[in-house]
């Protein structure tokens, strides 16, 4: 599933303001929690996690608890969107706050590309 750049900016956007104005949880445990809580708006997984399967029992545990999860390409840079100055794996927003309206539409990229992906 291709994600285009702007899609990938809205979700560090999503992320940096949620933060600021909402709820999230960063790292795979925190975010392997709350996807199985099923309090999850939005899942942000890193493509560039070293082992890759550290992080790649989060897409199967989304898609069966039918939790919107994308990747990004950058654990360092969504580190950044979560504030800390190290790299994170993962990601989830709780309560998007002031970010709800990034977080609908990233949602329905999502389910967009989803779609576009099951008719190629």
């Amino acid at each position: 599933m291709e994600v285009s750049k702007d899609l990938v900016n809205a979700v560090y956007e999503a992320v940096r303001v949620a933060k600021q104005s909402g709820k999230v949880r960063k790292g795979t445990n925190e975010t392997t929690k709350a996807v199985e809580r099923g309090i999850s708006k939005l899942v942000v997984i890193a493509e560039d996690v070293e082992p890759p399967e550290v992080v790649a029992h989060l897409p199967i545990l989304c898609e069966e608890r039918n939790a919107p999860f994308i990747f990004v390409p950058s654990k360092q840079q969504l580190g950044m969107s979560l504030g800390i100055d190290v790299g994170s794996a993962a990601a989830t927003i709780i309560d998007p706050g002031e970010a709800q309206h990034i977080v609908e539409q990233v949602v329905t990229s999502i389910g967009n590309l989803k779609g576009a992906a099951k008719k190629g």
